[in-house]
């Protein structure tokens, strides 16, 4: 996936250096998860949230893939070949890969897969990367033939996307199909059963083309709230959580049973505005609300120092990241400033304009205490220059479905969890303003767009860098989004699990190969 709205960081550990045994006893080797969101679509053309992406990951592959140091192996294809101008790629699929339903997977449903991601009907968040192609070819039933209109350089990562069985879902509404909750895949874990705001269970397929999982079961429990996580973590009831900053310093001693770490995670929080709302309208408004942010109180606050400020669409560990744009200081004489040249005057401590109070409201999920906090002290920091903030707290699936996708809000803390590749079409081009798309915000800026076209247009890095940091430039001047901060990930495994291994691309490349010795296996029965 190129991009995901984050629920919770994904986890990464260390590498734990310990000998297999002889044998092991898969009937044991349970996996227990946990997410504060459910899931939405168990379809990769569909799913945008993490809690979907956690679980397709698992049951769909992509044509390709990235490897533990972020380089592009093949996944369902096993060769590929790309011409020289960038225009044109002919996959080699691999042969005697069958769906979950023993149906052999064929260039037919990769075929089936490109045509519902440019189909306008179809509710895809991910129709920009496959509207560039100008000609899908079979050559026969294990080889393709992409032909762009225009040499496109995120194109072969674009086909990580995961492939879905055109025998499933070539009958029936795709956007309400019911393979959508019991998916048929061709990946490493098998589709078991779905309760909704309870779990989601996977098993292992015995039949996978890279060889069986060691883990039999995946679990991934739904508990929308971090501090019953915590609890049941301290219960050894679930495997894994990515801590609150507080959790990660206050409990040093509690996990003698389980291993934790700290990394940058490659993403950022943010508070985005609705710029269709008149109050957002004007771009000096919202570097007013940025000066008006204390974002060092957040991050100290919220984050305990664990983390950094953003300063735009790029965190520092990206290539494309641009180390000159400077943060907004926190000024909040200077904010009132820019108010009042606009013509907002304080009235009884609220700006008001022509009879209008300053006054929104910020929406987030629940379950995630740093959001809810941030959300807080921007409603105090806003409250010393005249704005009163109202917060709401939804309930995930009805926040993004029925408020993101709808653009019912006025402001929204969310975060993005950003592709590697550093092509953000669908996040800022102006094109991408839809139900389902990813510019919700409905950014405009013909500038940025320009940039956007041409830096998918572009394949050495050097080039595509300085087209990238001009846009940082430009979305920190025009801030759509207020950039918060790039939280660490504060992951906890239990140490039982072995094989998982820290690697710049993050954990689970390897997720397949991890096991748990026989002394150590410890459910008898599916939780």
């Amino acid at each position: 996936m190129r991009f995901l709205l984050i629920i919770f960081l994904t986890l990464n550990i260390a590498s734990c250096k310990k000998n297999r045994p002889e044998k092991e006893s898969a009937e044991k080797n349970y996996y227990i998860d946990s997410s504060i969101g459910d899931a939405t679509y168990l379809n990769p053309v569909l799913s945008s949230d993490s809690a979907s992406n956690d679980i397709n990951g698992l049951v769909f592959n992509g044509l390709v893939k990235y490897d533990k140091n972020i380089n592009i192996v093949g996944d369902l294809a096993e060769s590929w070949t790309v011409s020289d101008d960038g225009k044109i790629i002919i996959f080699n699929l691999r042969k005697n890969v069958r769906w979950h339903d023993g149906v052999p997977f064929t260039a037919e449903d990769v075929e089936f897969t490109y045509q519902k991601l440019i189909d306008p009907k179809v509710k895809t968040p991910y129709s920009s990367d496959f509207e560039l192609v100008k000609k899908f070819e079979i050559i026969n039933p294990h080889k393709i033939k992409i032909t762009y209109k225009e040499p496109f350089s995120p194109g072969l990562i674009s086909w990580g996307m995961g492939i879905i069985p055109k025998h499933i879902f070539q009958n029936g509404d795709f956007n309400t199909h019911p393979a959508n909750r019991k998916p048929i895949g061709t990946g490493p874990y098998k589709f078991v059963e779905w309760k909704t705001d309870e779990k989601i269970v996977l098993v292992a397929n015995p039949d996978y083309f890279e060889g069986h999982p060691k883990i039999s079961k995946y679990i991934y429990r739904i508990i929308p709230d971090q501090s019953v996580q915590f609890l049941e973590l301290r219960n050894e009831t679930i495997d894994t959580m990515a801590l609150t900053p507080d959790q990660y310093n206050a409990y040093q001693n509690f996990f003698k049973n389980y291993n934790k770490f700290r990394y940058p995670s490659f993403g950022y929080a943010y508070l985005g505005y609705n710029l269709l709302n008149p109050l957002f309208k004007e771009k000096k408004i919202r570097q007013a609300i940025a000066h008006s942010i204390n974002k060092k109180e957040i991050i100290d606050g919220i984050l305990l120092g664990l983390g950094v400020p953003a300063t735009g669409p790029y965190p520092p560990t990206s290539w494309a990241y641009n180390p000159d744009v400077k943060d907004y200081e926190y000024n909040p004489e200077k904010a009132k400033k820019i108010f009042n040249e606009l013509g907002w005057k304080e009235d009884n401590g609220i700006l008001t304009k022509n009879g209008e109070k300053f006054e929104f409201t910020i929406i987030t999920n629940q379950g995630n205490k740093s959001r809810a906090v941030a959300a807080e002290l921007i409603q105090s920091h806003l409250k010393k220059v005249g704005i009163k903030v109202n917060i709401r707290i939804l309930e995930w699936s009805t926040f993004i479905h029925q408020y993101i996708d709808k653009k019912r809000f006025d402001a929204v803390i969310l975060g993005w969890s950003l592709s590697r590749d550093p092509d953000q079409y669908p996040l800022w081009h102006s094109s991408q303003q839809k139900e389902g798309q990813y510019n919700f915000v409905s950014y405009e800026n013909k500038e940025v767009d320009k940039l956007l076209e041409e830096g998918r247009r572009v394949f050495p890095e050097k080039e595509r860098q300085k087209i990238y940091r001009k846009i940082h430039k430009i979305l920190a001047e025009d801030q759509p989004y207020t950039f918060l901060y790039v939280a660490d990930a504060l992951p906890v495994i239990h140490k039982r699990f072995i094989g998982p291994e820290v690697a710049p691309l993050g954990l689970g490349w390897n997720f397949r190969e991890w096991y748990v010795a026989k002394a150590n296996q410890k459910y008898l029965t599916l939780p």
